[in-house]
């Protein structure tokens, strides 16, 4: 969390989020990169309490988030459910003491448990409900057409001014411009609404199926790239730029083979997709090395992200993308 928000945030304000929604004192900080993230309870039951400052995002934004949540969850999606505080707010607002505001949801905890890359159940079988998911939510958002909240699109994103945050690395910045003008030329089609975020991270896994949270990144983009992310976040916890460009390949077509088997099932994999994953694999390396350098401050860098920045920097300036696939 940037230290600006962490100036002004305080327990006062977790304490009075945590009334207004009749929950129990006790609670456990789950992260806290972008949003302040907490296991609470009510009743024995465990809930998500997700605090987001409105530098982060808007009242509207958040609305507009939840607006589709409700409606994949309504069409028989695997996601979280989000509960009205006792005021009947689906949105709690609290005002900080330099008059910027905190914003507090109330998620259900989804079922199933999370699951590690390095563990026995990260294989083919996992891929291919992870595929049949997202294509089940990419096929029920084919007809969803927002209410009142519409939510960004991608070109809104601040991480795409890069220059905010790394001025002096004058050729990440031409490459981010490379990018952008690359992705403005692509035809709208399979593009809407999407997740933009579904690593293993932000599902777990019954067994059977994936259950889906996390949705802040959702934004209008293309469907490709909720396909690239998977593949992307599954290489960077698996192998670093020095491992043998042959053993990523092998994984990365065992990985697209079982997801996009599993996508099939729901809807069809989107036109050119095999063209278009490159870039979308290069788009994430920007925009998460962008959300790194807004995040974290040089100081607060441990040798490992340090290392990993670095090879993410690398790639960016070189134009490759994390992995390829034959």
């Amino acid at each position: 969390m940037e230290k600006v928000v962490e100036a002004v945030y305080n327990q006062a304000i977790i304490e009075r989020f945590l009334k207004v929604y009749h929950l129990d004192a006790s609670y456990k900080l789950l992260g806290d990169f972008e949003n302040y993230v907490y296991e609470v309870t009510k009743e024995g039951k465990p809930y998500i309490l997700r605090i987001t400052h409105s530098s982060h995002r808007t009242e509207s934004e958040i609305l507009g988030e939840i607006e589709w949540i409700n409606y994949l969850y309504k069409h028989g999606a695997n996601v979280s459910i989000i509960y009205p505080s006792k005021n009947n707010n689906l949105v709690e607002k609290q005002v900080a003491s330099d008059q910027s505001i905190f914003y507090a949801c109330l998620f259900s905890k989804v079922i199933g448990n999370p699951i590690r890359s390095n563990e026995e159940g990260f294989n083919e079988t996992l891929f291919e409900v992870w595929g049949k998911e997202i294509g089940k939510m990419h096929r029920i958002t084919a007809d969803y057409q927002p209410e009142e909240s519409p939510r960004k699109y991608w070109f809104e994103d601040d991480l795409f001014e890069i220059e905010q945050y790394v001025p002096e690395e004058s050729v990440v910045i031409k490459r981010t411009n490379e990018i952008m003008n690359t992705l403005k030329e692509l035809p709208h089609d399979n593009y809407g609404l999407i997740h933009n975020d579904v690593h293993n991270g932000n599902f777990f896994y019954d067994g059977n199926e994936i259950h889906i949270f996390d949705f802040d990144d959702a934004c209008y983009f293309w469907n490709v790239s909720d396909i690239a992310i998977p593949l992307y976040y599954a290489c960077f916890s698996l192998f670093t730029d020095e491992t043998k460009s042959v053993k990523k390949t092998q994984f990365a077509n065992r990985f697209m083979s079982a997801f996009l088997k599993g996508y099939s099932k729901e809807m069809n994999p989107p036109k050119d997709w095999e063209v278009l994953l490159p870039l979308f694999l290069k788009v994430r390396d920007v925009t998460l090395y962008a959300a790194l350098n807004k995040k974290i401050a040089p100081e607060d860098r441990d040798e490992r992200l340090i290392k990993r920045m670095k090879e993410i920097k690398k790639r960016i300036e070189s134009n490759k993308a994390i992995v390829s696939i034959t």
